[in-house]
């Protein structure tokens, strides 16, 4: 396999892992505009322990990516 050929499949796969993300994020942006299906009347703490499980693992994605917290260096 030549180097330019491992590199366009390396390249292809990436933009392909990017759109998958690109797509989760437009959803979650979707969902958290829709105030993530909770209607204001009749949150209760199940709504609010849903939302701190969603915050967390948001948070451990960030900060590898941002190599902040847990992840900095």
């Amino acid at each position: 396999m030549t180097k330019l050929k491992t590199k366009r499949t390396a390249l292809d796969a990436f933009i392909s892992k990017k759109a998958e993300i690109d797509t989760m994020l437009a959803r979650l942006t979707a969902l958290s505009a829709d105030h993530f299906n909770a209607a204001p009347d009749q949150v209760n703490w199940g709504d609010v322990g849903s939302l701190d499980h969603y915050a967390e693992l948001l948070k451990r994605i960030t900060d590898s990516a941002f190599q902040e917290g847990e992840c900095a260096e």
